[in-house]
C-alpha cells in the first residue's frame, strides 16, 4: 500500500503559536506550516517576529505575526479576535510562550514566582479559554496544545516556580480536555526534555550540566528544536483526532529512566 500523508494534512487550518520568535515555538510553527497550515506567530518583539514570519514566507509558507505579551489579557483577546476576523475562525492554539528564573527556593522572590506562574500557567489558561470559545462558536472545533516539561513529575533545584507552573499546566490540560471534549475541542500537551535552544545557552555552555544532561538522557544528547515539530503536527492533525488529555513526552526517554 502507498504511504499516505493525508492524516497529517493541516491545509486550511489557522494555528496560533505563542512564543514563536525562536526555539521550540518557531520549530513547531515551521512544522505546521510545512504541513499546510496558516501559522500565526506570536512574540513580544515585533522586529524579531517579523524576521521569523519573513523566513517562513520566503519558503512559500502561509505565515503572519501577532506581537503581544501573553500575560496582557486584553491584548491576547484582541489578537484572537483579529485572527478570527481575518480568517473566519481559529482551528489551533499552541500555548508555548514561557519564561524561566533560576534562584534557590529560600531566596526566590515572590514577585518572580508570580511572574513565572503568570506567563507559564495563567496566560495559557486565558488563551486556551478564549481560543476554545472561538473554536466552538464556528462549529468546527479545534485543537489546543500546551507546552509543559518533563520537570514537574521530576524536580531539580533552583526552578520552583517553573516546576509549579508546568505541573499546573499538565493538570489544566487534563481539566480542559474533560470539559471541552464534547464541544469538539481537543486539549493535549507536549513535554520536552532538555532542548538546545537559545534559552538554554548558559546550560549548554556549562560543561558539568551538559555532561549531566547527556548522561541522564538514555538517547545520550539534547533534543534539537525541530524534533518537537512532529509532535505538534501529530496532535494538531487528523492523525490525533481521538487523542485528548494526553501529555506527549519528547525527552529521549529521560522521564522514564532510573
Amino acid at each position: 500500500m502507498p504511504v499516505t500523508t493525508s492524516l497529517f494534512d493541516l491545509t486550511g487550518r489557522t494555528i496560533l503559536i505563542t512564543g514563536a520568535s525562536r526555539g521550540i515555538g518557531f520549530a513547531m510553527a515551521r512544522a505546521c506550516a510545512e504541513h499546510g497550515a496558516r501559522v500565526v506567530l506570536n512574540g513580544r518583539d515585533p522586529k524579531t517576529l517579523a524576521e521569523k514570519v519573513d523566513a517562513l514566507a520566503a519558503d512559500g509558507h502561509d505565515a503572519e505575526g501577532e506581537a503581544f505579551d501573553v500575560t496582557d489579557e486584553p491584548a491576547a483577546i484582541a489578537a484572537l479576535d483579529r485572527i478570527v476576523n481575518r480568517h473566519g475562525g481559529l482551528y489551533g492554539l499552541i500555548a508555548n510562550a514561557g519564561v524561566q528564573h533560576r534562584v534557590p527556593v529560600l531566596e526566590f522572590p515572590t514577585e518572580d514566582f508570580r511572574r513565572v506562574v503568570e506567563t507559564n500557567l495563567t496566560a495559557c489558561f486565558v488563551l486556551g479559554r478564549e481560543a476554545a470559545k472561538r473554536m466552538i462558536a464556528t462549529g468546527a472545533g479545534g485543537s489546543i496544545i500546551n507546552t509543559v516539561s518533563m520537570l514537574g513529575p521530576m524536580a531539580r533545584p533552583t526552578v520552583p516556580a517553573y516546576i509549579a507552573a508546568k505541573e499546573g499546566l499538565r493538570a489544566l490540560t487534563r481539566a480542559m480536555a474533560v470539559e471541552l471534549g464534547g464541544r469538539g475541542v481537543r486539549v493535549n500537551a507536549v513535554a520536552p526534555g532538555y532542548v538546545a535552544t537559545e534559552m538554554n545557552t548558559a546550560l549548554l555552555d556549562n560543561k558539568e550540566f551538559n555532561a549531566w544532561v547527556v548522561g541522564r538522557t538514555p538517547m545520550g544528547r539534547w533534543a534539537k528544536p525541530e524534533e518537537l515539530g512532529g509532535a505538534a503536527v501529530y496532535l494538531m492533525s487528523p492523525a490525533g483526532a481521538f487523542v485528548s488529555g494526553h501529555v506527549l513526552n519528547v525527552d529521549g526517554a529521560m522521564s522514564v529512566a532510573v
